[in-house]
């Protein structure tokens, strides 16, 4: 065969190639400047024009003129908008049933039937024999045409536990418990509900979805959110003005009681009572409830009314205390002097002798000096 070469006739058609081009597309502006030609065989040649059309970047009108043996007219062959090397293409053609994703499943579509599958197998056909059918009817639910097969239930397995409900999701890698311990979580029947349950709550993101075991959100039913600070201030306490609250106080305790002194008992004419025998000489009156403290005692002037609920006060010392003895009927020898501070108005007792110290009462009469 004969090498194709340059055809002068064809190649000066160029004229005749841009108008069959322009007739084809939309607008006249959509084609674009003169790419040059190519020769397709013996008196035979494509014109090529670019495209201006939106959509159509790199792609380039082609026109192919031929002519008969010793004719002089070109005759367009075809014309025809074909990608360039720098075409933008789309991917290549597959069946509506394979190009399908998950969502594009609308409301209304329907899915072609497809007899194969290789993720179904038959189900349970009845034999007729009560055990058996009860079995796969009533407890694996098996009475169906076709049921999921192990690959099936293998592919769904691996699709859940890798999606973005399975542990490596960001929600579950952020949450603090996993929903196996989760209340919420329904296990699903069967293998798969060794790895899989049902979210039924209805705060978390996966309410009403299968998740793993392993996954977890953060409306689990065991966990609890910290408080923030908040940055106002706490509001002032409210008082209630209209009720009242009755209170019993308790009865306050009786104070210890101190420990009683020794009486001394002095001959007078009249009866002491509930007396307290203070640091005091003793007198004609009757003392009632005196009350001693730990100041010095002072003597005190006798007088005709009874000394009652006396109180010590701070006064002036005496300058010398003087040992004196009362002499009372029970007084043993073992009884303690009693010492009483020398007062500058000498108190008038009516005590009889023997209430003379006992130094005193043992002295002997002085005895007169020898004369010289």
């Amino acid at each position: 065969m004969p090498a194709a070469t340059k055809d002068a006739v064809l190649g000066s058609a160029v004229d005749l190639a841009r108008e069959v081009a322009v007739g084809l597309a939309e607008d006249p502006s959509d084609v674009g400047e003169y790419l040059g030609m190519v020769v397709e065989g013996e008196r035979l040649v494509s014109h090529r024009f670019a495209s201006a059309a939106r959509g159509y970047r790199g792609w380039e009108w082609t026109v192919t003129v031929a002519r008969v043996p010793r004719g002089r007219t070109a005759t367009v062959c075809e014309a025809e908008l074909l990608p360039g090397p720098d075409a933008v293409l789309g991917q290549a053609w597959l069946p509506w049933s394979e190009r399908i994703r998950p969502g594009d499943i609308g409301p209304g579509d329907v899915l072609p039937f497809k007899a194969d599958d290789p993720r179904l197998e038959p189900g349970w056909t009845p034999t007729g024999d009560p055990e058996l059918d009860d079995v796969a009817i009533d407890e694996l639910a098996l009475a169906r045409v076709r049921v999921l097969s192990p690959e099936g239930r293998d592919e769904a397995a691996e699709r859940w536990y890798r999606g973005p409900h399975g542990p490596t999701s960001a929600g579950s890698l952020a949450s603090a418990a996993a929903c196996g311990s989760c209340g919420f979580l329904v296990p699903l029947q069967g293998s798969l509900g060794q790895v899989f349950g049902v979210c039924t709550n209805q705060w978390s993101p996966d309410d009403g979805v299968v998740v793993s075991v392993d996954h977890g959100c953060g409306a689990h039913s065991e966990t609890d959110a910290e408080a923030p600070p908040t940055d106002w201030p706490a509001p002032d306490p409210l008082i209630d003005e209209l009720s009242l609250e009755l209170v019993q106080l308790a009865q306050p305790a009786a104070p210890d009681e101190p420990e009683a002194a020794p009486t001394v008992e002095t001959p007078t004419d009249e009866v002491a009572t509930d007396e307290v025998v203070t640091d005091e000489a003793p007198t004609d009156e009757v003392a009632t409830d005196e009350v001693a403290t730990d100041e010095a005692p002072v003597d005190e002037a006798p007088t005709d009314e009874a000394a009652t609920d006396e109180v010590v006060t701070d006064e002036a010392q005496p300058e010398e205390t003087v040992p004196v003895e009362v002499p009372t009927d029970d007084a043993g020898p073992d009884d303690a002097s009693v010492e009483s501070p020398e007062s500058t108005d000498a108190p008038d007792l009516d005590a009889p002798d023997d209430t003379t110290p006992p130094d005193s009462a043992e002295e002997s009469p002085a005895r007169p000096d020898p004369e010289p």
